[in-house]
């Protein structure tokens, strides 16, 4: 029951965008069609909970047991960084079209701090490996869930007729704004 709640808190109670305010510049920069926020979504998905993995096997079997956790943040930075190497290798292979809409927003994941943010949030938790994996995979789902109601949004919105000084971002975080309020309607769905 307790990954039960843990899922729903991340997916729309605790969303990182919407209530953490946590990978904005993805969030805006990628959020402009579905199919790439889709995209998107499943290489922080994958990258998320990957990071997660790895770096909880590094906090508790090479930071803690050496008494170097002040090494923590460089070497989850290293961690994610690698990752995200590993996806973009993957990416551009597999799929070139996915790869090339993702643009300059791929790499960007590296320095995505909801990545980085929720593997240090997990430490501080202090879940077991499991619960630490099922956590990030539940941010990075609730992360695509807000990329993809975003996207949606702004393709709606280009479709109608927006005054010339709305156009673009300002349009783009009064609507983040509303999902944003909108989300908070959930706060009290898991206590």
């Amino acid at each position: 029951m307790e990954l039960v709640k843990i899922i729903i808190l991340a997916l729309v109670v605790n969303n990182v965008v919407l209530a953490q305010f946590l990978g904005i510049c993805p969030f805006l920069g990628v959020s402009n069609k579905v199919q790439t926020s889709l995209g998107m979504g499943a290489a922080v998905i994958f990258v998320m909970a990957l990071a997660n993995l790895v770096t909880f096997l590094i906090q508790f079997y090479v930071l803690n047991p050496l008494h170097i956790e002040f090494m923590q943040t460089i070497t989850f930075i290293l961690v994610i960084a690698f990752l995200v190497q590993v996806v973009e290798i993957i990416l551009k292979k597999s799929a070139p079209s996915l790869y090339q809409a993702l643009g300059i927003y791929l790499p960007l994941i590296t320095t995505n701090c909801a990545v980085l943010g929720i593997a240090i949030l997990a430490v501080q938790k202090d879940y077991n490996l499991v619960t630490s994996v099922v956590y990030a995979s539940s941010i990075a789902a609730g992360f695509t869930l807000a990329l993809i109601l975003m996207a949606g949004i702004r393709e709606q919105l280009e479709l109608t007729g927006i005054p010339k000084g709305m156009k673009g971002f300002p349009i783009s975080l009064i609507t983040a704004g509303l999902l944003s309020l909108a989300f908070m309607g959930f706060a009290n769905l898991v206590k």
